[in-house]
């Protein structure tokens, strides 16, 4: 049997958090790669032990599988980006119409590098925590972005590259529910108590759904699906299209051009 692996774009956040279980559920070998890129809540990265750690104590098969961890340091994309990410200003709409989270090229750079590394450990699929539902506009996470950007590294590689997308269809509602279909409320706990998504770094402000300020983009988002997905299940259904066999969104050789439902 042909043991199968993937690397997991891993920031310590709760979509890339849910990402890793779920490619813990999947493969036999799994390996998660993060980024220093100047970003203002660079103290997402400090979650990042701690978060593999308690995924490999939730059970034996997840410790058996959950192998090497990268960090790599991309300074230069912070030094290039006048973004609220990685600069002390306020959060605001460009005049592209874009907000000013957006870092140019970020998941690009992001999955060529994880394109290089995963050649170097023979691992094809790469993981990403991307979203069309509710993301902010960003077309670095839009589907048809990641699909050319799969081949196009295919191509320039020589190898089979495929992008998994768990979270590609699902909204913040949704990727709660995921995260209790894949690990009950251990996962959902450690997503609340652990994992980092507030734009400032605020690692002291609590909240039912977690720690952040609670008005940046990030935590409003993040707050706003724990709030939907306690309503009712009538509005967990997005997370039916990461909990079955496929992924969200597969790209590469031989996926479908388009996923059947949004969920």
């Amino acid at each position: 049997m042909t043991k199968t692996s993937a690397l997991v774009l891993f920031s310590g956040g709760q979509d890339s958090t849910v990402c890793l279980a779920w490619a813990l559920e999947r493969y036999d070998r799994v390996e998660t790669i993060g980024y220093a890129y100047g970003q203002r809540h660079e103290i997402e990265l400090e979650q990042r032990p701690s978060i593999r750690t308690a995924l490999a104590g939730m059970r034996a098969s997840w410790r058996e599988r959950l192998e090497g961890d990268h960090v790599l340091e991309l300074g230069t994309l912070g030094q290039i980006s006048e973004t609220s990410l990685t600069r002390d200003v306020a959060f605001e709409m460009t005049t592209a119409g874009l907000p000013n989270t957006f870092v140019p090229g970020r998941n690009l750079l992001f999955f060529t590098y994880a394109a290089a590394l995963a050649y170097r450990r023979s691992i094809s699929t790469l993981i990403g925590g991307m979203c069309e539902t509710d993301f902010s506009g960003y077309p670095d996470c839009r589907n048809d972005t990641l699909q050319m950007l799969a081949k196009a590294l295919a191509l320039g590689m020589a190898v089979p590259v495929t992008i998994e997308t768990p979270l590609m269809w699902v909204d913040k509602a949704g990727t709660w529910e995921l995260a209790q279909q894949l690990g009950g409320d251990a996962l959902v706990q450690l997503i609340v108590e652990a994992t980092h998504t507030c734009y400032l770094g605020d690692r002291t402000t609590r909240h039912d759904w977690g720690v952040g300020c609670g008005t940046c983009p990030a935590c409003v988002l993040r707050a706003k699906g724990w709030d939907a997905w306690h309503k009712g299940p009538e509005l967990r259904e997005g997370a039916d299209a990461g909990c079955g066999s496929g992924a969200g969104r597969r790209l590469g050789k031989g996926a479908r051009d388009r996923p059947e439902a949004r969920g």
